[in-house]
């Protein structure tokens, strides 16, 4: 057995259909009285339905969450914090809203309850993210780790098939790179297999039903893919994460682009870059898609355009011009990663990113 330490996190977990209704009592295992509820401004009505649950205990809501936490939109929440005199959060969608309720907790040490829409992980990490002039600084800080998080897989139903599609692969990544972290455990091990098969199963399922927002099937393939998700962001929240992360905050935040789809693109040839130093792990991930036949690149590659996933970075407004800089800016700091970071390489991994190939 390899030699590992495990660190937990103290966090309440809360999964069940309909668990939207049990806020207020979660609101009072935090002895929380004035809550302000974060949202982006697409997803007010489903803010007013978390604030009509918390009744009087609703101090407000605050909808202008908005990608890649820009540090003036978390100055506007912190400062809406503040004067409604909340004495916690509940951040209810993706990745960005949550990431808004770190960024407030970050300097008010307000617990968060988070209410997860999509497949972004967030919930379980103590990492955050803030963009200032261009560039997207990340760490990790306990105090942003949100002390409650409510699964409600009703929530997702009416996720659009595209956006859980990318949403997905994007929780995937998490789990893919942890499978070669060098603080990785047999903990966590297994929670990258088996997030990654939940959500190899589940995503062909939420595709093919298209349009369709209710049936048995697509109920049970929408828990399926909120416990991959719920997996594979407990790995983001234990163990490293090397390039495939660095090169998409650093695209993100740089040229703001998409962050989920950005994770879909890049994700395949992050992995092909790391394959011969991490061999293993590529044939886990292969295993737990159903790929054995695959390389783990080619898996991920697959999965992403078999389900109608964007697999080319021009496509999602990348521009070729700006690849030299991308470059650039993702070798500024070294970082835990398989294989050394060679610029030559890097460079070829963007464009063939940006191209949309296959890894080979």
């Amino acid at each position: 057995m390899r030699p590992f330490i495990y660190q937990t996190h103290p966090q309440r977990i809360v999964f069940r259909a309909g668990a939207l209704a049990t806020l207020g009592a979660e609101a009072d295992t935090l002895h929380a009285r004035k809550l302000l509820v974060l949202c982006t401004p697409q997803q007010r009505d489903l803010a007013e339905r978390a604030a009509e649950v918390l009744g009087a205990r609703c101090a407000g809501i605050f909808d202008g969450a908005v990608m890649h936490v820009p540090v003036e939109q978390a100055r506007l929440a912190r400062s809406c914090a503040a004067e409604l005199g909340a004495d916690a959060v509940v951040a209810i969608g993706g990745g960005s809203t949550i990431g808004l309720g770190k960024a407030i907790a970050l300097e008010s040490d307000l617990p968060i309850v988070a209410v997860p829409t999509t497949y972004a992980g967030s919930e379980m990490t103590p990492i955050f993210g803030l963009t200032e002039g261009g560039l997207k600084r990340t760490g990790r800080d306990a105090r942003v780790l949100p002390r409650t998080v409510v699964y409600d897989p009703d929530l997702t139903l009416g996720l659009p098939v595209a956006m859980s599609v990318t949403s997905g692969i994007n929780a995937i990544a998490h789990a893919a790179e942890g499978l070669y972290a060098g603080d990785r455990t047999p903990v966590s091990d297994w929670m990258c297999r088996e997030g990654i098969a939940a959500l190899g199963r589940a995503l062909p399922v939420i595709a093919a039903a298209g349009g369709e927002r209710d049936s048995a099937e697509l109920r049970a393939a929408r828990s399926d893919a909120l416990y991959g998700a719920w997996l594979c962001g407990a790995v983001l929240g234990s163990a490293t994460v090397g390039l495939h992360h660095k090169l998409c905050h650093t695209l993100g935040g740089s040229y703001n682009l998409p962050h989920a789809e950005t994770h879909t693109i890049v994700l395949p040839h992050a992995l092909a870059y790391n394959a011969p130093a991490a061999p293993q792990a590529m044939a886990a991930i292969a295993a737990a898609l159903g790929r054995p036949d695959a390389t783990g690149p080619q898996a991920v590659f697959d999965l992403a355009a078999s389900l109608g996933a964007a697999v080319a970075l021009r496509d999602i407004g990348m521009r070729e011009k700006d690849l030299d800089r991308a470059c650039e800016l993702a070798l500024q700091a070294q970082y835990p990663n398989p294989r050394p970071l060679a610029q030559k390489e890097i460079r070829q991994l963007l464009d063939d990113a940006f191209h949309g190939l296959r890894p080979g």
